[in-house]
């Protein structure tokens, strides 16, 4: 069923005001009328109507006049001008003052009448869903905790919101920084504008350049097209540098050239093409010692801790744990159709005391197994018997032994090096003498055995 539009109509010409009436009443309308501008403003608050349909020329107050009244009022709401045959100049005049649309007086215009209005109608629902959608996608990526280490973490994201500033966002694997850079995208005045993630340690060594800033045609074997960059296509909006350690040193030059002038050159290309970006970089190793070991360039670390927020981990924030555990619930009752309704007494302590290596990403995998066991109800503490009891995954033993696996034994090792590594995955994967590449492969693996584990217990 369409919904009902509420409409004020504004004339001082009693026939054909109630003329208009009568056709948009038996179209379903909510129709009130007013004979003049003064009576029409003191009919009006904000939110009351979805659309006002005016004379222009009326005693006492005209139909610009009254635009300018209704746009104080109620800024968002379209106003429509009815004016005489061919008086195009007043009618360009009502659309500079605000006016969504006119309609010229003529045989046709209670036909062209009804369609304007639909028209109208029909923007007004889509201004306001995308106000709904962008509220939600503002809600959506707004952390969870009101502990004081997030409730800061929070504070300082919002004041930093707002200006163009580069920032610097660090902490453990798992703590939400991609997050922490989404609610910073999406509370600034760059929330229309694009939100473009580049996670530099998945990026080609080779094409690096190509991927961040563009290529022309014929730039290098392959180039078969002209090509924007990520630079670009972030333009007027957002740019996550995700895992910023991971990029080479020759990479970090040419970074730290385009921080500073505001314009790229595409691979091949002779021009500058100007941008306008805001750029924010997440690291979950320390940029400091990278620098001392020459791995990473000083006047680029400069250049990116302009503002730097630190995410604490989970283990530092334990208090919130219940907020994000009925969170995650909440989610995936919502994904999967289930009624679990919350976690049973003698459940939360162990959570509580569990040192969460993974951070957030963890929890919500071990709630998420836990949703998917329990379905409805309450979550028992058997549940959650996938979770170490010590600070490893089940199964896990202390040291390597006889009889163990070599799948057993590699995944022992990689946690207990990670455990030393304070869960930094590049220096992990460096202890270890793999590639960072290889050591998430290895994470996902085990974090899927843990999913499938859950599934199977289901059937």
């Amino acid at each position: 069923m369409k919904e009902k539009g509420r409409i004020l109509v504004v004339d001082d010409n009693e026939l054909f005001r109630e003329s208009i009436v009568e056709t948009l009443r038996r179209l379903d309308y909510e129709i009130e009328a007013a004979v003049d501008g003064t009576s029409a403003c003191t009919m009006m608050t904000p939110g009351k109507f979805d659309l006002v349909i005016s004379d222009m020329k009326m005693p006492g107050m005209s139909g610009i006049e009254l635009l300018e009244r209704v746009k104080k009022i109620d800024p968002d709401l379209p106003v429509l001008i009815i004016t005489a045959y061919g008086a195009i100049e007043t009618a360009v005049e009502a659309i500079k003052k605000g006016a969504y649309d006119f309609i010229q007086k003529s045989e046709s215009l209670i036909r062209e009448l009804e369609m304007t209005v639909e028209r109208t109608l029909g923007y007004r629902r889509l201004v306001r869903e995308n106000r709904q959608l962008k509220t939600a996608l503002r809600n959506r990526w707004q952390f969870i905790g009101s502990g004081a280490a997030m409730e800061a973490v929070k504070m300082l994201i919002a004041s930093v919101a707002e200006s163009r500033s580069t920032v610097l966002i660090t902490g453990e694997s798992g703590t939400g920084k991609e997050l922490a850079a989404r609610s910073i995208h999406f509370q600034s005045r760059r929330n229309n504008g694009p939100f473009v993630k580049v996670n530099c340690a998945a990026l080609p060594e080779g094409l690096i350049e190509s991927e961040l800033f563009g290529h022309e045609k014929g730039a290098f074997t392959g180039a078969i097209k002209q090509r924007k960059g990520m630079f670009e296509a972030a333009s007027g909006g957002t740019l996550l540098l995700d895992e910023i350690s991971e990029m080479p040193l020759a990479a970090q030059a040419k970074l730290l050239r385009v921080l500073q002038e505001r314009e790229v050159h595409k691979v091949g290309g002779e021009e500058t093409i100007e941008v306008d970006v805001r750029v924010i970089a997440t690291t979950n190793r320390s940029l400091e010692e990278e620098i001392e070991t020459g791995r990473f360039r000083e006047d680029l670390y400069y250049r990116l801790n302009v503002i730097r927020v630190n995410i604490p981990p989970l283990r530092e924030r334990v208090e919130d744990i219940p907020e994000l555990a009925a969170f995650f619930i909440h989610a995936f009752n919502d994904e999967n159709g289930f009624g679990v309704t919350g976690i049973a007494d003698g459940c939360m302590e162990p959570l509580r005391h569990y040192r969460w290596p993974g951070n957030v990403r963890e929890l919500e995998n071990a709630v998420e197994r836990a949703v998917v066991l329990t379905r409805t109800g309450l979550i028992q503490p058997s549940m959650f018997t996938l979770l170490p009891s010590s600070g490893r995954r089940r199964n896990s033993p202390e040291t390597i032994e006889a009889g163990m696996t070599v799948a057993e034994a590699e995944k022992l090792l990689i946690y207990r090096t990670l455990e030393s590594c304070r869960q930094n995955r590049t220096k992990a994967a460096e202890m270890l003498g793999i590639s960072i590449r290889t050591l998430r492969n290895k994470l996902n693996e085990y974090e899927a055995g843990l999913r499938d584990a859950a599934c199977g217990s289901v059937e």
